[in-house]
């Protein structure tokens, strides 16, 4: 069993959109992951984090935008994100974080 901080790590934070709050509807809750972060790890974070039961992961990775800082190009950074879905009569309540 990894450490809490390790676990943070591989989880960075909940995605709050529009698109993830239709997801929350089918007990599913999406996060930020660690981009070199992989399914088995990211269920074992949620569900000792948030002592849930995890019934699959599915993750996506959104390449960063080509973009111009001061005229200057530059590249924002590569997102995964993991859209977790849980166990029946498991819920996340990420906006306090129960």
């Amino acid at each position: 069993m990894s450490s809490k901080a390790e676990q943070y790590d591989v989880i960075r934070k909940p995605i709050i959109t529009e698109k993830a709050t239709m997801a929350s509807e089918h007990n599913a809750v999406v996060f930020e992951v660690a981009i070199d972060a992989n399914k088995p790890q990211i269920k074992e974070a949620v569900e000792s984090l948030f002592n849930v039961k995890v019934k699959a992961v599915n993750t996506s990775i959104t390449k960063g935008k080509v973009k111009r800082f001061k005229g200057q190009l530059g590249k924002r950074k590569d997102v995964k994100k993991a859209y977790v879905t849980l166990e029946e009569g498991n819920t996340i309540d990420v906006s306090t974080g129960l």
